[in-house]
């Protein structure tokens, strides 16, 4: 048995338990900026989050009911289209993943995930 064209971890659960664990780790990811969780899982969220930045970058309604539909979160979707989109200058890269030691009751690996660019969370007023 061969693994070719099997894409992404598994993590032990069923396919509609993963979505759900990987949406809730890019909206705490977008919310706080920065976010303690295994190396795996954190490498996992690192492809998909870059993905939804580059298309928040774009910009437009489609664009932003893509993102909506991907995160289950209007306020978190909201939130990188508007604020923290505009303050990236990178083209890719968006993202860093530091390891942070191992956990204490099963010794995975754990990792920091946060964004690269230094990003404020406050909204800028329209003029």
């Amino acid at each position: 048995m061969h693994r070719h064209g099997y894409k992404g971890r598994k993590f032990g659960r069923e396919t509609d338990q993963r979505l759900a664990l990987r949406r809730g780790l890019m909206c705490s990811l977008i919310k706080h900026q920065s976010i303690t969780t295994t190396l795996a899982k954190a490498k996992e969220i690192r492809r998909d989050t870059e993905k939804l930045v580059t298309i928040a970058k774009k910009g437009g309604l489609a664009n932003r009911r893509l993102i909506i539909a991907r995160l289950n979160d209007i306020e978190v979707a909201d939130l990188l289209v508007d604020v923290i989109a505009p303050q990236i200058k990178r083209d890719s890269g968006y993202l860093r993943i530091e390891r942070a030691g191992t956990r204490k009751g099963d010794n995975s690996e754990m990792a920091t995930i946060s964004f690269v660019d230094e990003i404020s969370l406050e909204k800028k007023e329209a003029k």
